[in-house]
């Protein structure tokens, strides 16, 4: 692998987000001209969903609270008409080629990979749906734009980034590049909001197994009070399942906020009674798993550093069968948001007035 000493796109805003996917949309967006809020891109990727996942080879069971990775981003590109171009391989020489070639032209990257690897990377967990947008590298490290959180700008070594492109395991790609082209300029969100809430609504109403959508929350509500049984250290394994939906997103209030202002931004140029009763739910949602997280860190008691359940004790199920219990209206207040957001699809569009 040959680098130029110093290679770095021109023009980058290195504004870091809440979320992976979205920090790297907006960093490739806004070098195409096109500024669009993290809300706004999340909601017009169809951004939210949820999951309950649980198997035989899991330390503990998995909660998600969006689209599976890179759906946001194919989403996205399908609704605004964007040019998406995606590589990958399984070579690591082609895949160092796939990078190189749209940064010498001065065009940022989007990069799929697990973050475990990456030198600036604050949680040693393996994720690898972690996304990031390069802008450019030198002999020693690549330069890349990451969430807030972890620093936004940032530096990992040339090294860590082949590691963390090549590893393989659940969420994880061959590879995977893209770039993103406005073609025609950049596009107007207005005339595509209606199709996305409403095919987000769809899948969330309608989810093909138990364990998605609002029937997945559900399922949550039923087995989070059985997670005592589920774990051989629930100090370990509560507060961090607690910490990662708080502020990691996995299946707490950070999708739901966002959404939540997704909504809210949505009713500045649709005026509807629908709209606003799902962004109304939403806010309730969103306050209803913090809710939840906090029971399911206090279950636990003390995290391995201390970051949440300082008060719980150890073994205590009593917090998990609260949690079971605000997850149960979680099912029911987010299916309603769904129900009413859905009848934003209507032929004859009833009640929906343009603005701006």
């Amino acid at each position: 692998m040959t680098q130029a000493s110093d290679t770095r796109v021109s023009g980058i805003d290195p504004r870091g987000m809440r979320h992976c996917e979205t920090t790297a949309l907006g960093v490739l967006l806004r070098h195409e001209g096109l500024e669009l809020s993290e809300p706004m891109l999340f909601g017009l990727g169809a951004g939210l969903s949820f999951v309950y996942w649980d198997s035989k080879n899991m330390d503990f069971p998995f909660l998600g609270g969006r689209v599976r990775p890179f759906e946001l981003t194919r989403n996205l590109a399908a609704r605004l008409g964007l040019d998406l171009q995606v590589k990958e391989t399984g070579s690591a020489r082609r895949a160092w080629e796939n990078v190189a070639a749209p940064l010498g032209a001065g065009r940022p990257v989007g990069l799929q990979l697990d973050s475990y690897h990456l030198d600036h990377f604050a949680t040693k967990v393996h994720f690898g749906g972690h996304v990031v947008a390069m802008y450019g590298y030198d002999d020693r490290d690549a330069h890349l734009v990451d969430t807030e959180q972890q620093g936004g700008a940032v530096a990992t070594s040339l090294a860590s980034l082949a590691r963390a492109r090549a590893a393989r395991g659940p969420m994880t790609a061959r590879h995977r590049s893209f770039t993103l082209t406005a073609p025609n300029g950049p596009p107007l969100p207005r005339e595509h909001l209606v199709p996305a809430i409403t095919a987000c609504a769809d899948a969330f109403l309608h989810p093909p197994i138990a364990n998605l959508g609002h029937r997945g929350i559900a399922k949550a509500a039923r087995l989070v009070p059985t997670w005592l049984s589920r774990t051989d250290d629930p100090r370990r394994d509560l507060p961090r399942a607690a910490f990662l939906m708080e502020r990691g997103g996995t299946g707490g209030a950070l999708f739901r906020n966002l959404y939540r202002d997704f909504l809210a931004e949505s009713l500045e140029l649709l005026d509807d009674h629908r709209l606003r009763t799902g962004h109304r739910l939403y806010a309730e949602a969103a306050t209803l798993w913090t809710e939840t997280a906090a029971l399911i860190a206090e279950a636990g008691g003390p995290g391995e550093s201390g970051e949440t359940g300082e008060t719980g004790e150890s073994g205590d199920t009593r917090p998990l069968v609260r949690a079971g219990a605000v997850l149960g209206d979680l099912a029911r207040v987010e299916r309603a948001a769904m129900e009413a957001l859905s009848g934003l699809g209507d032929g004859t569009r009833d009640g929906v007035t343009v603005t701006g």
